[in-house]
């Protein structure tokens, strides 16, 4: 046997090479004491590195795909690896080191465990195959050179059947002969052994007797057509019952013996006991299919299952439940995983008990995921009611190392026709509704919304699109004047940013900001912001004419409660001005009133830093949070900015006199206190006549401009220049 090369990278930054000869090395000690090989065992263990390989790929194959498992055992039997021991041991070094040297951190362990059961089943199959067809190649072989013997002169005849015998009783595999009519003639005593060793419960019998009820349909058509002389043979897995009324699984090869003048005279069956296989076919694929903690049906088999009920036909309903278990993770912290564990099995028991009506399945997705599935014609009031069923069993409590634990769950039901629907799109909206119940509260089930469905989807592509959507430069940033209210000149400007997305449009940061707080990417927008901002505030500073006497426009950009917890706030806000070339009056940060609400030194230091070196710190949306107005004078402001909701009773004619008495002592308070005073959502002329009036300082609204582009605001500040 030539033994192949091994192949591999010169370098292996990663050790994934090493890791594969390591595994290699553990297989060819393993079986190496049960091969009928003339190698020597480093010979024989560079045979198994590129088997080694193949097993490896496919593990991490996508798809994935268990044929090149099936080479691989088909490999082993032709390098003479042909003893049951090689096969057992072989799958016992899969089992235990395939994906703890082959696997990778991408591959999830449960995934990785259940492919690596996959290949295993499948390399048993590919070797049974190969053994199987070599074995009845031989025994084929021989037992038709046994019957035409039988035919040889009679001078011969003793010695012929002294050979035939010696062959047919001595195959490993079981050899009936019957005549056309069904009636056994023969049997070797390996057929006899496979059937309960009575040998006349075997004979007596005739082979029309022999069908079950796992007999495909075509298997008695084929066998029609054999005796008839139709053709020649066939091969077929078939079920057998033995005299005590267990099954023997086979694979049988029928053939037609002919007559010297090439009639048919004879049925010659060729029979392999499978049962062991086929057992350990059912084993792997159990564990394939179904969560080793609790024993319910895995994400494998829920999808097999799933997909099976949306390709019914037309008419076809189903109700799904996805449940994902409310504070499981702190017990988890808290009691230990083992105590986990055995929570969850608890859960599955109760959960099993009530789906158990046909049509229902309950299956574990993974960690404290799992799902109902129901079917049939009234899933509308059945799938409420089974989710209904599991809260209820869910409430009463579980008790665990002595200690009682009520356990809540959060449902998204999703119910509807089977037909145009596919298992990930069904999942993704049970998962969303799902969420959907957890952030209501929890211990509750929600029925699916299209609508709410469609949003929560695209918040997921404005999440996954914001980090390639900075790079790309799709955000933009619009000015809106800040105007004095005394005089109308405009004092500076807001700078509100604006993200061109490619298929949603012009989005405001309402859409998006909240997305980037949750995503942490709030910081370098943030900053990216304050520096296009600040460029822009030196570019006006700088075009003013020569001796005019108006104060450069300031910029006001916004801060979110994340850049106020950002350790380098101070450093990159520092850098930006000092590496533009803007004075720190130029800038004004805004902060909400929410950031603020409880805000300790600790979270004020930056704040005080800043207005120390001249930033000037703006109390956005005031009047919106519950800050005590007591607190205002140990924040470190210079702008009071308030809510648009003030001047909302100022648009009708009398303004509203509580509205007017409110902003006139927050005005009061805040000069008081040295702090501008700042209004927002001005829209029409009488609002910004009783601000001015109640002695606010600057405003800004429509009523002046709305957001635009920097040359709208540069226009407007030659204006006020000239």
């Amino acid at each position: 046997m030539t033994v192949p090369e091994a192949a591999g990278p010169a370098t292996d930054p990663d050790g994934l090479e090493d890791r594969l000869r390591r595994f290699a090395t553990i297989w060819s000690r393993a079986i190496f004491p049960a091969t009928a090989t003339s190698l020597t065992r480093p010979e024989f263990e560079t045979l198994l590195l590129p088997l080694a390989r193949e097993l490896r790929d496919a593990l991490h194959a996508y798809p994935f795909d268990t044929a090149p498992a099936t080479r691989v055992g088909s490999a082993l039997v032709a390098g003479h690896c042909t003893d049951p021991e090689a096969l057992g041991r072989t799958l016992g070094v899969i089992d235990s080191y395939l994906v703890l040297y082959c696997g990778a951190d991408e591959l999830p362990p449960e995934e990785g465990r259940a492919r690596c059961a996959r290949l295993q089943h499948s390399l048993a199959a590919g070797f049974a195959q190969a053994l199987r067809e070599r074995t009845l190649a031989e025994q084929e072989a021989i037992a038709r050179s046994a019957l035409a013997a039988r035919s040889h002169a009679e001078s011969a005849l003793h010695a012929t059947e002294a050979r035939f015998h010696a062959v047919f009783e001595g195959a490993a595999i079981g050899i009936g002969i019957a005549d056309l009519d069904g009636k056994v003639l023969e049997v070797n005593d390996t057929l006899t052994q496979m059937f309960g060793g009575l040998e006349h419960h075997v004979r007596s019998r005739n082979v029309s007797e022999w069908v079950h009820p796992e007999d495909a349909p075509h298997v008695w058509r084929m066998y029609g057509e054999l005796v008839r002389g139709e053709r020649e043979h066939f091969r077929v897995e078939k079920a057998f019952y033995r005299n005590d009324g267990t099954v023997l699984w086979t694979n049988l090869t029928l053939s037609l013996l002919r007559d010297a003048e090439g009639r048919p005279q004879y049925q010659l069956a060729l029979m392999e006991d499978t049962t062991e296989r086929r057992l350990l076919h059912l084993r792997l694929r159990y564990e394939a299919t179904h969560d080793a903690l609790t024993g319910l049906p895995n994400r494998t088999l829920f999808f097999e299952r799933l997909e099976k009920t949306l390709s019914a036909g037309d008419g076809a309903r189903f109700g799904l439940c996805y449940l994902d278990l409310d504070g499981f993770k702190a017990i988890n912290d808290s009691l230990g995983h083992s105590s986990g564990d055995r929570l969850l099995v608890e859960v599955a028991d109760r959960l099993q008990s009530c789906a158990t009506a046909s049509g229902e399945m309950v299956a574990r997705l993974g960690g404290d995921e799992f799902v109902a599935l129901t079917s049939g014609p009234d899933t509308r009031t059945g799938v409420s009611e089974l989710a209904a069923r599991i809260l209820g069993v869910l409430a009463a409590p579980i008790r665990i190392e002595g200690r009682e634990f009520t356990v809540r769950g959060s449902i998204g039901v999703v119910e509807g026709p089977a037909a145009g629907r596919s298992p990930a799109e069904v999942l993704r909206s049970a998962d969303i509704t799902m969420y959907r119940a957890k952030a209501a509260g929890g211990n509750r089930f929600e029925l699916a919304d299209p609508e709410a469905d469609a949003r929560a989807i695209t918040r997921h592509g404005l999440t996954t699109a914001l980090p390639a959507a900075l790079e790309r430069g799709e955000f933009f940033i619009e000015y809106q004047p800040l105007v004095r209210l005394d005089d109308g000149t405009v004092h500076g400007a807001e700078a509100l940013v604006r993200w061109s997305h490619p298929q949603h449009g012009v989005l405001g940061p309402d859409r998006f900001i909240p997305l980037a707080e949750h995503t942490g990417l709030i910081v370098p927008l943030g900053r990216w912001v304050l520096e296009q901002s600040v460029r822009q505030a030196l570019f006006w500073h700088q075009q003013l004419p020569e001796g005019s006497t108006g104060a450069a426009p300031r910029v006001n950009v916004n801060l979110s409660p994340t850049q106020l917890h950002h350790p380098g706030l101070v450093a990159d806000t520092v850098e930006v001005l000092e590496r533009i070339g803007l004075p720190p009056g130029g800038l004004c940060l805004e902060v909400t009133e929410s950031a603020l609400i409880g805000a300790d030194e600790d979270l004020l230091k930056p704040l005080r830093q800043l207005a120390e070196m001249g930033v000037d710190i703006a109390l956005d949306d005031f009047g919106t949070g519950y800050s005590n107005l007591a607190n205002l004078r140990r924040l470190p402001l210079s702008v009071l900015k308030l809510d648009r909701s003030f001047t909302q009773g100022m648009q009708q004619h009398p303004a509203d006199p509580v509205d007017l008495k409110i902003v006139e002592g927050i005005v009061s308070l805040a000069h008081s206190l040295q702090l501008a005073v700042t209004v927002e959502g001005v829209e029409t002329g009488a609002q910004a006549d009783h601000l001015r009036r109640l002695g606010c300082d600057t405003a800004q609204g429509w009523y002046y401009a709305r957001p635009g582009p920097p040359d709208q605001l540069h226009t407007l500040l030659l204006a006020d220049a000239v």
